[in-house]
């Protein structure tokens, strides 16, 4: 084991990669110090309201990761936003607006993700027409309000969603797939056909990609048991008309003919981007230039950040991911970590 008992390791992040990252590391024998810019744990968890493919309650899961978070060798720094680590006779030195917070000898990087800006998308309308939301913002929705999905105090008649917002699109300079979208919209098109039974749901799809354990058979669900529409076509423009509906061009590439729909809610389902950028580590390029997230040395064998000894990665900020991948990504970075110090 290691010869210094007194070696910490910094996790900087406090969703799913970051809980695993700490609990793991603690797990192992080794002190934690834990930050993240918010004052609770859970990220991006804490939005949302039921998890794919079999609708566990979020907040469920997120009570179970809490549980595990309890050891003493954690030692919690929330409130504190990590935007630089230095290198500094040996040691790794976090620091927050110029000021240093604390040090490490080795940091795992779990800073998650953001979601892309559906304003950058002018065509769909977001930030103009009321009834054109985002993908989380739904989410919230269902968590918080049901009730404010209704349109002028019914159910809404028809709802509209659109893929690949902000994913696979050379015009903006995102190429790659966000891999969730289309299983988060297939999920959301359940809970809306189950909260409003009347109402037709239309999903428009570039490809359609269920990739994960139960997410194919989430998408046969969808179809068989609560009707919901897949088109396979491309929305080119919305507006508002006199009603405050929202009017959809597209067009159906299976059938090879335009299309023309009016829906009460149209919602974007918006792709990943990285928020990695908000640490910076001296000396060095650690992101990927074509996609913008954190780069591995070696994205085949481990975890460790490209050209830097010490620091590794976890999570959604090397790449789009679940919640089950990037807490198994967590727990293999801090496994890594302690490796690290072991032979250094």
């Amino acid at each position: 084991m290691l010869e210094n008992e007194n070696h910490r390791i910094a996790v900087i992040g406090a969703g799913p990669a970051g809980i695993s990252a700490a609990v793991t590391a603690a797990e192992l024998g080794i002190d934690v110090d834990w930050y993240d810019k918010a004052d609770q744990i859970g990220g991006k968890l804490n939005d949302y309201y039921q998890l794919f493919p079999d609708r566990t309650s979020a907040m469920n899961v997120l009570q179970e990761f809490d549980n595990l978070t309890g050891t003493a060798r954690i030692h919690k720094h929330f409130g504190k936003a990590i935007n630089h680590i230095e290198k500094n006779n040996g040691r790794l030195v976090l620091m927050s607006d110029h000021e240093t917070v604390g040090s490490a000898d080795s940091v795992i990087v779990a800073t998650g993700f953001d979601f892309f800006d559906a304003r950058n998308k002018e065509e769909f309308g977001y930030g103009m027409y009321n009834q054109v939301i985002t993908s989380p913002e739904l989410e919230q929705k269902l968590k918080t309000n049901p009730d404010s999905l209704k349109f002028d105090g019914e159910a809404p008649a028809n709802i509209a969603f659109v893929h690949c917002v902000g994913s696979r699109d050379q015009q903006i300079g995102i190429n790659y797939c966000s891999r969730l979208c289309c299983v988060t919209g297939i999920k959301q098109a359940i809970e809306m056909r189950e909260l409003f039974p009347s109402c037709r749901v239309v999903n428009f799809y570039i490809d359609l990609r269920a990739f994960g354990s139960g997410y194919e058979e989430l998408y046969r669900e969808a179809q068989e048991k609560h009707q919901v529409q897949f088109i396979r076509g491309r929305v080119s423009e919305a507006s508002e008309n006199q009603q405050h509906r929202i009017v959809l061009k597209a067009e159906d590439t299976l059938m090879g003919r335009p299309l023309k729909i009016t829906v009460d809610w149209v919602v974007l389902l918006i792709g990943m981007v990285p928020s990695c950028t908000q640490v910076q580590v001296a000396d060095h390029q650690c992101t990927d230039q074509e996609t913008g997230f954190l780069k591995a040395a070696n994205a085949f064998t481990g975890h460790r950040l490209d050209g830097q000894p010490g620091i590794f990665m976890a999570g959604a900020c090397g790449g789009p991911m679940s919640i089950p991948e990037a807490a198994a990504s967590g727990k293999a970075a801090a496994t890594e970590a302690l490796q690290y110090l072991i032979n250094r």
